[in-house]
């Protein structure tokens, strides 16, 4: 199902539409609007991260409405297939503008579900706030009696109209149909169990930092304060409800950080030692930096080429009270290097992001069928780059959070072929995954020495 139909040949200035409707800013209607216009956004080729960004920016969105326009635009893109297919078959054409579109795509995804009890809202609560936001909205005034008439219609006729809509895979599974005959080809036994997992809400995973605390002292720290948590992991302890991050004992002071259980495999693998150089290649947000800073007392740079993410970076290693070296820069290439040979690196490559889907949600209707081979190839001349730049039984962990064998396996197969790489222990492809002992994204791991 191709999302081309519903992409907005018009987006709307945000600033003045979301501050200056007659909505109050506590309602259903007024997160609605914003997540509607989120959406377009998406369809309109932009990531959601950036599209919430950018309202939260050009509006004054309070911290609560925040949370909630977010929650509403998360599970509005994890119910996508479904909608479209719900949409389509209530309506003649793609009702327009783009905005109108994604307001019933929000609405909708939030009365989808044919057991009520999942959902957040009483559907007439959603119905009404719904037709309150197009009516309050001037490009979707108009509209305001189609919305009421074709909400009402999906809740008569729920069940006949879903049991069509779940005769299309892209609706029954919420991704295009290029993805599931992606991942039906690559695992054929597992790929119902990863498709689901990938529709799933994640988990708020933490970090211990093995320099201020233990396991077994963060968990007590959690249980007095009223917070229940588990250990998935050597480092990682899952919070059986997200709270903000404001609110997480010790964040602040740098005890734990946010990041999942998968990631924080990295760190350990490298068999770190105090005084060693080490290159965290396309490190940005930082979550492995501030991991292999907390490791040993090593000699870190961080790589990154996008100066703007450099600055996440700078803030974690901030909280945590850590140093790095930082330089922006592209790792397929070597004028940002000294010239200085590495004992570890971390190429934590270029990739689709397929691995993280239940993170964002919104990747697997931005992503096209040829973007694998494009960043293989890119990936592939960033491991050859970095290869050069370490010792002689030195170590490159590479590290992709694609399920996609061409960027995963076989990205390192061929690597180690044409360098006569020396292949460690590693993971390998990891799964997503969500169960009481693993709970974690969809990440690859290959360790190679260079002899």
């Amino acid at each position: 199902m191709s999302k081309t139909i519903t992409k907005p040949t018009k987006f709307p200035t945000v600033a003045p539409l979301l501050a200056s409707l007659a909505l109050k800013s506590d309602s259903l209607s007024y997160s609605l609007i914003g997540a509607a216009q989120a959406i377009a956004l998406v369809l309109n080729g932009l990531a959601l991260p950036q599209a919430l960004n950018r309202i939260f920016t050009d509006s004054n969105v309070s911290p609560a409405q925040r949370g909630a326009i977010q929650d509403l635009s998360y599970r509005s893109m994890r119910q996508s297939g479904r909608v479209d297919a719900l949409i389509a078959a209530m309506t003649s054409k793609a009702p327009e503008p783009a905005l109108l579109y994604s307001l019933l795509c929000c609405a909708l995804a939030l009365i989808v579900e044919e057991d009520e009890s999942q959902h957040p809202y009483p559907a007439f609560t959603v119905v009404d706030q719904a037709v309150n936001a197009a009516a309050a909205h001037p490009d979707m005034a108009h509209a305001k009696n189609m919305v009421n008439a074709l909400l009402r219609r999906f809740l008569r006729e729920r069940a006949v109209l879903l049991a069509a809509a779940m005769k299309l895979p892209a609706a029954r599974w919420n991704y295009p149909s290029w993805w599931i005959d992606a991942c039906k080809a690559a695992y054929p036994q597992q790929w119902q169990a990863i498709l689901a997992a990938g529709n799933l809400t994640p988990p708020l995973t933490l970090r211990i930092n093995q320099r201020k605390t233990s396991m077994p002292a963060y968990l007590a720290l959690l249980q007095e304060q009223g917070i229940q948590a588990s250990a998935i992991g050597s480092f990682a302890v899952r919070l059986a409800q997200p709270v903000p991050v404001q609110q997480i004992p010790g964040f602040m002071e740098g005890l734990v950080s946010v990041q999942d259980a998968a990631a924080q495999l990295a760190a350990p693998l490298l068999g770190l030692e105090d005084g060693m150089r080490v290159l965290d290649a396309c490190a940005a947000p930082g979550g492995k930096t501030g991991h292999l800073l907390e490791s040993a007392s090593i000699t870190l740079t961080a790589l990154d080429s996008d100066p703007k993410r450099m600055v996440k970076i700078t803030e974690n290693l901030q909280r945590l009270q850590l140093n790095a070296q930082l330089l922006v820069g592209d790792a397929s290439k070597a004028d940002w290097w000294d010239g200085e040979l590495f004992d570890r690196i971390v190429a934590d490559v270029p990739c689709t992001a397929s691995g993280i889907i239940r993170r964002h949600p919104d990747i697997r209707w931005l992503r096209r069928k040829v973007d694998s081979a494009q960043l293989a190839t890119l990936s592939g001349r960033i491991l050859d780059n970095l290869w050069s730049m370490l010792k002689p039984g030195g170590k490159l962990l590479l590290v992709t959070c694609s399920i996609w064998p061409q960027e995963s396996e076989a990205q390192a197969a061929a690597f180690a072929h044409r360098h006569g790489a020396r292949r460690l222990a590693a993971p390998g492809q990891l799964l997503p995954m969500a169960s009481a002992e693993q709970d974690h994204d969809g990440l690859f791991y290959a360790l190679f020495e260079k002899t």
